[in-house]
């Protein structure tokens, strides 16, 4: 045995702990009284009844000292409440002593007030006990993580206990809520939320309730206003923590994910997913994992994501671009029921310095993948498209539209084909998120691009279901939008981030990139119909001569110029 566990705390320890310095101080709690009761001189014949006296007392104490929990408080929490049952031990022990007395006639010969002065030595002896270890062990304890929990519930409970028995880095000094209903949780004092502004020298909150978005934005903000900093989330896992992050006070968290519509259209069958190593194409993998697909086909061509998510789900691993001529290999051994196509170029500044590539990949190879899918008889082709489809001002935004439109206009015989735009994910490689959590790592300031940008955010995991749940109601040539919620600033993410870090970093404005907006749309139009779910809605666009469309696009390859006449709308610096 360690050396480490053997003084390890454990409540069997205690308790004899407690047990042992309860006997010791009653001894000569039951001495003192004895000195007290004959002024120092105990005569003979009553100094032969002290041991007596001794062996009376805490046969009748000492069950009710544990009848009424004092073998069971945790030192560094002995609280008012355990000092009153302290008290109600005694005064009923003692009580119990004086009327074995009267109905023993004192065979005993032991003074009667002897009980008396006892209980009151007794009283203070084993309080003082109680108190000056409390005392001690404070001492050593209250720089060593502070904190108060938010919420009445089993959560609290359990991790309270849990701090008692050393499994949690924490010291817990206070319960707050908005309706108190007890004074004590686990013997640690309850207030109520107005209180929270009078805590001092509190280092780590941790939110046990349930709360809104909203709810939990103004507490966080409450908390940093006070130099809390360490705010942690209390999971529905037991006394599991997590820190608190911008995508819990930011992202959209859909109600109406519905897992059995999912599950109809993914169990049993075979799912081809391109981009499968990416933020989107990885947890479209594990969904597809999840909701029970027959056999998962991850095309990357990026071979360390492939390698990551291969290392997570067991699925067939190809190595490839999309415009790869291996890939019709695929089509013709495997067979795919369901098509998820997530992989493009998607970084607008690197797209606009490379607007070739960005055509040819999201282009050429998106075409050639859709086309493939209709010769091979695809149940069903989902592509992934991004509100900056709309009005584009980006050659990645105006590239994605293009797509749109042959998914919509395609003779696509057997093979429904569908689209889904939706806006930004929170913490998705390369985006906003991760740059300034690296920023503020680094303590350096966080550059935003202008005041009053502003971006639509969703979870990965949630974009994720509803695009599987919008292929799962398509019927083929529609253009589904998800509903982002509110956009947010991008000056307001800063500052979010930078409140929680408790760092004194700054942001600095640095001006908008080639290609990319003020704001983001999801809608071309009002003309949007409503599905069954409030989650997805439905772009009525109208269908357009797809040998015109399929011609101008082969113009492309040799005149990149061109991309207005295909994309009306866009605005980009090919435009000029």
């Amino acid at each position: 045995m360690k050396l480490s566990n053997m003084f390890r705390p454990t409540n069997f320890k205690r308790t004899i702990f407690f047990l042992v310095g309860d006997i010791f101080l009653s001894v000569i709690s039951i001495y003192l009284s004895y000195l007290l009761r004959f002024n120092f001189d105990i005569p003979n014949s009553f100094f032969r009844t002290i041991p007596d006296a001794i062996l009376l007392v805490l046969i009748v104490k000492i069950p009710f000292l544990y009848l009424f929990r004092q073998y069971f408080v945790t030192w560094r929490f002995y609280s008012f409440v355990d000092a009153k049952n302290l008290v109600k031990a005694h005064l009923i022990s003692y009580i119990f002593i004086l009327i074995l007395f009267i109905a023993t006639l004192n065979q005993l010969h032991i003074p009667r007030s002897i009980a008396l002065i006892d209980m009151f030595i007794s009283l203070t002896f084993l309080g003082g006990f109680r108190f000056f270890k409390r005392i001690l062990v404070e001492t050593s304890f209250t720089d060593h993580n502070p904190t108060i929990f938010i919420g009445i519930n089993n959560k609290s409970v359990d991790l309270i206990k849990s701090a008692l028995r050393g499994e949690i880095d924490i010291y817990p000094i206070a319960v707050l809520d908005e309706n108190p209903n007890v004074t004590y949780l686990s013997n640690i004092k309850v207030f109520d939320m107005n209180e929270l502004e009078n805590m001092e020298n509190i280092k780590t909150a941790i939110i046990t309730k349930e709360l809104s978005q909203k709810e939990l934005d103004k507490l966080t903000n409450r908390l940093t206003k006070l130099n809390i900093y360490d705010i942690k989330i209390a999971t529905n896992f037991r006394n599991k923590l997590k820190d608190i992050s911008i995508e819990d006070l930011l992202a959209r968290k859909p109600k109406d994910i519905d897992t059995t519509e999912i599950q109809k259209f993914i169990k049993d069958k075979i799912v081809l997913i391109t981009g499968a190593g990416g933020s989107i194409g990885s947890e479209i993998v594990r969904q597809c994992d999840k909701f029970g697909a027959k056999q998962i086909i991850m095309v990357d061509k990026c071979e360390y994501n492939l390698y990551k998510i291969a290392n997570e789900v067991k699925a067939i691993k190809v190595l490839c671009s999309i415009n790869s001529p291996i890939l019709e290999d695929v089509f013709k051994e495997y067979k795919p029921e369901i098509v998820i196509h997530a992989a493009a170029y998607k970084h607008v500044p690197l797209c606009e310095e490379n607007p070739k590539s960005c055509i040819f990949n999201n282009v050429f190879g998106s075409i050639k993948f859709i086309n493939l899918a209709i010769k091979y008889k695809v149940k069903k082709f989902v592509n992934i498209s991004t509100d900056k489809a709309v009005r584009p001002t980006n050659v990645m935004g105006a590239s994605k539209r293009i797509i749109e439109k042959y998914a919509k206009n395609v003779p696509s015989g057997e093979t429904e084909i569908v689209s889904v735009r939706f806006g930004n994910v929170l913490g998705s490689s390369g985006s906003v998120v991760p740059f300034f959590k690296e920023k503020i790592a680094n303590n350096e300031n966080l550059p935003v691009t202008h005041p009053e940008i502003t971006r639509y955010f969703m979870l990965i995991p949630e974009a994720c279901s509803l695009v599987l749940q919008a292929g799962a109601i398509a019927k083929g040539g529609e253009l589904f939008i998800l509903d982002m919620g509110e956009s947010v600033k991008i000056r307001d993410l800063a500052q979010k981030m930078i409140d929680l870090s408790g760092k004194d970093l700054k942001i600095e404005f640095v001006g908008l990139r080639p290609g990319e907006k003020l704001y983001e749309e999801l809608l071309i139009n009002d003309a949007d119909l409503k599905t069954k779910y409030e989650s997805i809605l439905i772009i009525n666009e109208p269908q357009i001569d797809f040998e015109t469309l399929k011609n101008n696009i082969e113009k492309l390859k040799d005149d990149i110029k061109i991309l207005p006449k295909i994309v009306p709308d866009y605005k980009g610096s090919l435009a000029n």
